[in-house]
């Protein structure tokens, strides 16, 4: 029996998510570089599924900013331009430093354990140069402080362009000492909310954000 259409619309949303998702991690943790083609056909064999929500996926990631479709090459992966950067750490110190001042005020006994946590799991795979777990981590540890912060109007204007907050910081790990220092901010940053000290917990993650964009600005400028 054919389901109803909109059991079949829902079904088809679901896994076109579930791709986009997939996909949009890919393109996040660096499997698919900046000048990469989104083929559909390899999508689609990879994923064992039609080329129709293979190609709902890459629109999404097109209204996202994430690929361009180019006349004869298809959906290729967008760079990251000197101006995103620019745009995006100035809306990073401006959310993030307040996120982390009200977490300090405002973080319970369980998150700074679990924040604690964190902290520990990126000292441990810092040591093993491991950037992949370590950029999953950073993630998490930049979430919880927001998280902590208990400020809803905060979360949503994060969320609103964080697939080019994770690109940057997936970037910005990549270029060599870059893990141990962010290591040395993230304790500072947690020392500070730990000791419920809010100008100094802003001023921590406002300075550790300043240090990330200027380390990505000076990685770029060597590539051209």
């Amino acid at each position: 029996m054919r389901p109803k259409s909109d059991e079949y619309d829902a079904d088809l949303y679901s896994l076109r998510g579930k791709i986009f998702r997939q996909i949009r991690q890919d393109i996040i943790s660096g499997k698919y570089k900046s000048g990469d083609t989104l083929v559909e056909t390899k999508l689609a064999e990879e994923f064992g599924v039609s080329r129709t929500p293979i190609r709902e996926a890459i629109r999404q990631l097109e209204r996202d900013g994430l690929v361009q479709y180019v006349p004869n090459k298809g959906a290729v992966v967008e760079s990251i331009t000197p101006q995103d950067v620019g745009d995006i750490y100035m809306v990073r110190r401006m959310i993030e430093g307040l996120s982390a001042r009200w977490a300090a005020e405002r973080i319970s006994d369980e998150m700074l354990d679990d924040l604690k946590e964190l902290v520990e799991l990126m000292e441990f795979y810092t040591e093993r140069g491991d950037v992949e777990q370590i950029t999953k981590l950073d993630t998490m540890f930049h979430q919880k402080i927001l998280e902590a912060s208990n400020s809803r109007p905060l979360q949503r204007m994060l969320s609103t362009f964080i697939d080019y907050v994770q690109l940057a910081r997936s970037e910005s790990l990549r270029v060599p000492g870059r893990l141990q220092k962010t290591m040395q901010e993230h304790r500072r940053v947690y020392e500070a909310i730990a000791k419920r000290d809010p100008m100094e917990a802003e001023k921590a993650l406002t300075d550790h954000i300043c240090r990330a964009e200027k380390n990505l600005t000076d990685h770029m400028s060597k590539r051209k």
